[in-house]
């Protein structure tokens, strides 16, 4: 291991901090640490920032109560940036989105890979950045009774798509539905960790039997 003395710092006395979700390898955001919000990140295993803008220290979560807990801090070959790996206790961005990078620049068509992850962050960049003639906009400017509206139809389309044993719609149609829900789940605020965090919590392994528990 080596000490923060041996960390590079440059002529502001910065390190960029590459925060990184343990869980999934996801790049989260990218900040900057001078040596005091490094020493008080070690030292209290929570991220602590240097804010450019407002000059002044910024302990990631103390207002928003979207902590992250640090799992490892670790330089690259030169010394002058840092990964920090974290278990977050909410979205990284102060927009309520997963990941502060949304606003996709350019993707091969050959290599893309389709996330849920990428598809949340697509469709936030929606909301907080207007594209002209998006449905997705659409939406978010009609506002949540539009959205749910949506969603009521599209649950509909599912139950008469199934209901009909026409499996190929039924799957057209939970696509659908999954997409609505999702612009449901931004509009509310509400994230892709909140869900798995409440699905992991109705699923008890005990030894030998798996319980699944849905009150």
């Amino acid at each position: 291991m080596i000490s923060i003395d041996e960390r590079k710092f440059d002529e502001k006395g910065l390190i960029p901090a590459i925060v990184v979700d343990a869980e999934n390898g996801k790049v989260l955001t990218l900040a900057y640490m001078n040596r005091e919000s490094l020493q008080i990140s070690m030292e209290k295993g929570l991220t602590c920032f240097w804010s450019r803008s407002r000059q002044e220290l910024w302990l990631k979560g103390e207002t928003s109560g979207n902590y992250q807990h640090i799992v490892s801090i670790t330089a690259d070959c030169d010394r002058d940036a840092l990964v920090v790996k974290v278990e977050k206790d909410g979205p990284a961005c102060h927009t309520g989105t997963e990941s502060c990078f949304n606003d996709l620049l350019w993707e091969s068509d050959e290599r893309h890979e389709f996330t849920y992850e990428g598809l949340m962050n697509l469709i936030a960049g929606r909301k907080t950045e207007k594209k002209e003639g998006s449905y997705t906009t659409y939406l978010f400017e009609k506002g949540l009774d539009k959205i749910l509206k949506k969603v009521g139809e599209e649950s509909t389309e599912v139950i008469i798509a199934a209901k009909d044993k026409d499996r190929k719609e039924t799957i057209y149609e939970i696509a659908d539905l999954t997409y609505h829900v999702m612009v449901l789940m931004i509009e509310a605020g509400i994230t892709l960790d909140d869900i798995h965090k409440e699905l992991a919590s109705r699923h008890v392994i005990d030894h030998k039997v798996k319980q699944e528990k849905m009150t």
